[in-house]
Parts: C-alpha cells; sequence; structure tokens
C-alpha cells in the first residue's frame, strides 16, 4: 500500500498565529492550487483521497479527486490538532510560561484547553489502523495537515513523534509511505518533496 500525504498549501493568515483547527482559506484559489500540486503527484496515481474537512485541505483534495477520477472521503479524524484558546493567536503573545509547560509535557499537557498531542496522536491513529487491512497494491493520497502527516510518519515508521516534529513540512510538502506486505514495517519512499 502506498500512502502520499500531502500537506495543504499555503493559508491566508498572517505568518506566526496559530491557526490548528481552525478553518481558515488558503491563499490561492483551489484550482491554482492543485495545478501546483499536479507536478509533485504524478505518481503514484490515487485509488481513493481522503481529506481532513477543513477548507483548506478540502478544497483540494475534491478537484483533485476528479482529476484522478476517483472518490474523495472526509475524515475527521485527519483534521489538525485542536489548540483551544490559542487558535488564532499570534505564538509571539501566548504566555511563556504556558508554552514552556506545554513543552516540558508535549504528549499530556493541554494549557490551552484544546487537544493533548496524545489524544490527538490517538485520533489520528485510529485513521491509520483502519488502512492496515487495505490492499497491498492500494494506493491512498491524503490531503491534511503537518501534524497529522507528521503523527502518521511516526506511527508507520516506528520513530518516536519528537523525532518526525523536527523534520520540516513546506506547504503542499509529499510525505510518501509504502508498505508491500501486511505487518510489515513502512517505509519512506520521499519526504518533503
Amino acid at each position: 500500500m502506498d500512502l502520499v500525504l500531502i500537506r495543504h498549501p499555503a493559508v491566508a493568515i498572517d505568518a506566526g498565529v496559530c491557526y490548528g483547527r481552525s478553518d481558515v482559506a488558503l491563499a490561492d484559489t483551489p484550482p491554482a492550487s492543485v495545478a501546483t500540486l499536479k507536478g509533485k503527484l504524478e505518481q503514484p496515481v490515487p485509488d481513493v483521497v481522503w481529506s481532513s474537512p477543513l477548507t483548506r485541505c478540502h478544497s483540494i483534495a475534491e478537484p483533485w479527486a476528479a482529476q484522478c477520477g476517483c472518490q474523495v472521503f472526509v475524515d475527521s479524524r485527519l483534521q489538525e490538532m485542536d489548540f483551544g484558546a490559542w487558535e488564532q493567536r499570534r505564538w509571539s503573545d501566548i504566555d511563556r510560561a504556558l508554552l514552556d509547560d506545554w513543552a516540558a509535557d508535549l504528549h499530556h499537557a493541554r494549557a490551552h484547553g484544546g487537544e493533548s498531542v496524545a489524544q490527538f496522536s490517538a485520533r489520528v491513529a485510529r485513521w491509520f489502523d483502519e488502512r492496515r487491512t487495505e490492499a497491498d497494491d492500494a494506493c491512498a493520497h491524503v490531503v491534511t495537515h503537518a501534524g497529522v502527516i507528521r503523527v502518521l510518519a511516526s506511527l508507520a515508521l516506528r520513530v518516536s513523534l519528537e523525532q518526525t516534529l523536527s523534520w520540516s513540512i513546506d506547504f503542499a510538502g509529499v510525505v510518501w509511505l509504502r508498505r508491500r506486505e501486511p505487518g510489515v514495517a513502512w517505509t519512506l519512499v520521499r519526504w518533503n518533496a
């Protein structure tokens, strides 16, 4: 099975603003964004396209699936982490002590009142676990968010989330994971292409 994870293109929000679960628009039009992705995604052709329900992902997934001649499925488990009270705030305006407390207990702290990283990862893991039963020759494209991509890479490659947090993922970046046999570890074909 191939999982081609696609981070949504750039959004129409100032740099340095926390927008996790917030539904923000793309900086460019969906057709222009799909055209940008097309050059990165010639192979493998998807059997299905999955998407976060947030506009910045779904507005890309629909036309991409149509171009590929396949169905699109929207799943709320593919949404970015909910940062609660920090949503739509500048990171620099959030109390430094709260950020430090969060970093000190990355997996369980919830100073913002939203999801903990553990809750977020468990949500994404439930979606990933369902993919384990799909055919080895299947290919799914997943239009989602950087946080979701990092969790999926951590699960598939059996590395810590802390490790994948240090790997950059550009807007419209592509991460390609492959599994050829059930129960066999996934391999990384491409990161941030």
